[in-house]
């Protein structure tokens, strides 16, 4: 079926010559043609994420992997928009042995962990996807950041637009909506979220961030709260129990397309196309998910025997320390002697017992103030970012 060109939205002259978009309202009208692709794809995106969900089922703290899943998306999401962190410089500033000089977009990254995690617990509460949690998740994402003065957890109310880095308004690749047009634009979205239409979850998910992105509410943030966007969605739904799930390793893999499809949306109505790019992503994002668990599940599964076999009765406060290594996969002499309860002296005897064991590798080079990473977990972890 061939379907109008505005079938998302059309384009409005400004005053000032240049065109701002004002959407339509969801569900796309006409509605979405669910061929055979776009199920195929459906049926396999659901059963990855099923598989995923069923992943924390065998997981022996899943509320510990889910913590690191959770950094990881946060890394994932904000390289996306140019943010030049990794995961061990997430690690180092929780544990503040951060270069002072890297810590500006560290703290980006560590917001949009603090933002998403406000999120779940508000689900967690039974509360309601809104423009209020949204806003919220907003003023935590920008908190003490470069973008910080650009009107941290309030909608815009100067015209915003999308291009190259530098580019002015009449330079922009789209330009959103106006003010007016952005503020009755966001309450439909908050309706239509709040809303039952008998949609597959993932496929609202998929409407609600390509239409977040279109209305692009904040001066600054837009993209890491429409990705934020599908995990809160999908945890809503009972998709996912727990959100292991990291929806950016596809987008950012898939940069150039990702912008691409959702332009064509605007500009096409081609939100079809949309979906199927995005429950590829979905697919691919979950199955990889389940590989990374697995992986974790059969690293600890190999070195909790080496270390029974290496301590024997006398490896309970090792086995507490590897437990909380999933949490904290830095640590020092002095936090081993809090995890664990063992002197000093002691503490750095388990230290050097996990250098042995190739578990724990010490990467200051120092005498003092010793850092200690674990080292194959965060090989796991930092794959695909």
């Amino acid at each position: 079926m061939k379907f109008p060109t505005d079938r998302a939205g059309k384009y409005k002259k400004h005053k000032n010559g240049y065109k701002t978009f004002v959407p339509k309202s969801l569900p796309p009208n006409p509605p979405l043609e669910l061929d055979g692709q776009l199920l195929r794809l459906l049926s396999k995106a659901d059963q990855a994420l099923g598989r995923l969900d069923g992943v924390t089922e065998v997981l022996p703290n899943p509320d510990l992997f889910v913590i690191m899943y959770i950094k990881k998306e946060a890394v994932l999401s904000s390289q996306i928009e140019g943010t030049q962190a990794s995961l061990m410089d997430v690690l180092e500033f929780e544990a503040k042995a951060l270069d002072p000089f890297k810590s500006r977009d560290v703290r980006e990254v560590v917001n949009y962990i603090k933002g998403i995690n406000y999120g779940l617990d508000q689900i967690k509460q039974d509360k309601n996807i809104s423009i209020s949690m949204i806003r919220k998740i907003h003023a935590y994402l920008l908190e003490d950041t470069r973008g910080g003065e650009r009107d941290s957890g309030n909608l815009r109310n100067i015209q915003n637009w999308i291009g190259p880095p530098g580019c002015d308004i009449s330079e922009a690749i789209f330009i959103p909506p106006e003010i007016k047009d952005m503020k009755i634009a966001l309450k439909d979205l908050e309706e239509f979220i709040k809303k039952d239409y008998e949609l597959p979850p993932l496929i609202k998910a998929g409407l609600v961030h390509s239409q977040f992105e279109t209305i692009h509410p904040f001066i600054d943030g837009n993209g890491r709260i429409g990705r934020l966007l599908i995990t809160l969605i999908l945890t809503q739904s009972g998709y996912l129990s727990r959100p292991l799930l990291y929806p950016s390793y596809y987008f950012k893999q898939n940069r150039a397309e990702y912008y691409d499809r959702l332009q064509a949306v605007r500009d096409m109505g081609e939100w079809e196309s949309w979906l199927v790019f995005f429950l590829n992503g979905m697919y691919k994002a979950s199955t990889e998910a389940i590989k990374t668990s697995m992986k974790i599940l059969e690293l600890r599964k190999s070195q909790q025997e080496v270390i029974t076999e290496k301590l024997g009765k006398k490896s309970g406060s090792a086995l507490r320390l590897f437990d909380e290594l999933y949490n904290n996969p830095l640590v020092t002499v002095n936090s081993i002697a809090k995890i664990t309860g063992l002197s000093y002296p002691n503490s750095n005897r388990l230290a050097s017992i996990f250098e042995e064991l190739d578990i724990l590798k010490e990467i200051t080079g120092q005498k003092r103030n010793r850092i200690f990473e674990f080292i194959k977990y965060m090989d796991i972890l930092n794959e695909g970012i």
